[in-house]
């Protein structure tokens, strides 16, 4: 239960950072939106698992799943910018579009993730 939890939402924090970065075309708030997946995606893991798993595979889920909710997002946004027109290589276009960003993402939703689920 407290991994359909957290994985439903870092679904949703990959639909956040779509929104953010496609049609609003925020880039520096994605930060706050990653350590965001980060720490909901491991409360709501804490909240559905209790006791049943041990901190280490606490942990580790937390954070598998807040790097995956953010690789989602960086995946969506290349989708809605290759909707609006001629957009390099999903790995390309990322780079160019927020260059050290993505990086900062999924090093910050994993910090945060590891950290909150204890």
């Amino acid at each position: 239960r407290g991994v359909a939890w957290a994985a439903l939402v870092a679904i949703a924090g990959g639909l956040a950072i779509v929104v953010l970065a496609g049609p609003m075309a925020v880039s520096l708030g994605l930060l706050a939106v990653a350590a965001l997946i980060g720490r909901l995606v491991a409360l709501s893991l804490r909240a559905g698992a209790g006791g049943t798993m041990s901190l280490g595979a606490r942990r580790a889920t937390a954070v598998i799943l807040g790097v995956l909710g953010v690789l989602l997002g960086q995946a969506g946004t290349w989708l809605y910018a290759r909707s609006e027109g001629g957009v390099l290589a999903p790995l390309d276009y990322l780079g160019q579009a927020f260059g050290w960003l993505v990086p900062a993402q999924l090093a910050l939703a994993a910090a945060v993730a590891w950290w909150s689920a204890r």
